[in-house]
C-alpha cells in the first residue's frame, strides 16, 4: 500500500494542473512544488504508467485520459450535476458573468464547476481556484449558513470587509438563512463581490450553491443577477422533485 506521503504527493502534482497549466515540464513542475527534480520524475513515471498522466513531446506532461474516467464516474453519481451544470451555463449567458457551482466538502468549500461561455468583462478573483475561502465568498457563506455550521477558526483577513468574528457571522448566518441567498463585496478582494443560491434535492437538503462573480461596481445590479439565479436554481430544485410550501 502507497504511504501517505506518497499519496500525497501525487495528489499535488495531479492538482498542479489546471485550466492555466495544461501541460508542465518537469523543471518548471519542480520548482513550482519545490519538489527534487530526482523525486518527482519518479512520480511522474508513476502516474503515467497508471494513465493518470500521459508524457507528450519531450519531457512535458498532461493529464491522462483515466481521469476522464474518473470524473465521469463521479458525476454520473451525481444525479443533480448534469442539470445543474446547464443551468450555471444559462446563467452565465444570461448574465454574462463567470457563473460556478460550489459544494461544502467537510469544513471545505470547493468549487466543482465554472461556466466557460457567455461571459465579458474583467476578470474577478477565484477565477481558477478550487477550494474556496468559506466565510469570504457567497457561495461558502451559503453553504455554512444552511449547513448551521460555525465561521472557519483561524479564518484569514484578506481585506478590512473579510469577516472574521464569530458573533457577526452567527448574526450574518440568520439573515442568509431567512433571504434564501448570500452576498459579499470586497470580501475576498477589493473589486469582486458574488452572489449565491441553493440547489435543492427531493427533501430540501442543500445540495450545492449556484453563483455569479462580479466586479464589485456590478453588485447593484443585484435584485435582477438574484432573479435569474434563483429562477435557474429552482428550476433544478424542481427537476429534482423539490416543492417548497
Amino acid at each position: 500500500m502507497p504511504s501517505p506521503s506518497l499519496l500525497s504527493g501525487a495528489v499535488d502534482v495531479l492538482t498542479a494542473f489546471d485550466a492555466d497549466h495544461t501541460e508542465w515540464r518537469l523543471s518548471d513542475l519542480s520548482r513550482h512544488l519545490g519538489v527534487p527534480t530526482s523525486t518527482l520524475h519518479e512520480q511522474l513515471l508513476a502516474l503515467c504508467d497508471t494513465g493518470l498522466l500521459v508524457r507528450v513531446g519531450r519531457g512535458r506532461y498532461r493529464l491522462g485520459w483515466r481521469l476522464l474516467k474518473l470524473s465521469s464516474a463521479l458525476y454520473g453519481s451525481l444525479p443533480w450535476y448534469a442539470p445543474a451544470h446547464s443551468a450555471m451555463e444559462r446563467v452565465a449567458r444570461a448574465t454574462h458573468r463567470l457563473a460556478f457551482l460550489c459544494v461544502l466538502d467537510g469544513q471545505r468549500v470547493l468549487c466543482v464547476a465554472r461556466s466557460v461561455q457567455g461571459r465579458d468583462g474583467p476578470p474577478v478573483a477565484g477565477e481558477l481556484d478550487f477550494e474556496l475561502p468559506a466565510h469570504a465568498t457567497a457561495s461558502g457563506k451559503l453553504l455554512l449558513a444552511l449547513a448551521g455550521r460555525p465561521l472557519p477558526a483561524g479564518a484569514s483577513r484578506f481585506t478590512p470587509l473579510t469577516m472574521t468574528g464569530a458573533e457577526a457571522w452567527e448574526a450574518q448566518a440568520a439573515h442568509i438563512r431567512a433571504d434564501g441567498h448570500a452576498i459579499t463585496a470586497d470580501e475576498w478582494a477589493q473589486g469582486t463581490a458574488s452572489l449565491a443560491v441553493p440547489i435543492r434535492d427531493a427533501h430540501g437538503e442543500v445540495l450545492a450553491a449556484l453563483g455569479v462573480s462580479v466586479p464589485t461596481p456590478r453588485i447593484r445590479q443585484g435584485t435582477s443577477l438574484l432573479r435569474v439565479l434563483l429562477d435557474a436554481a429552482s428550476e433544478v430544485s424542481w427537476t429534482l422533485g423539490w416543492r417548497p410550501e
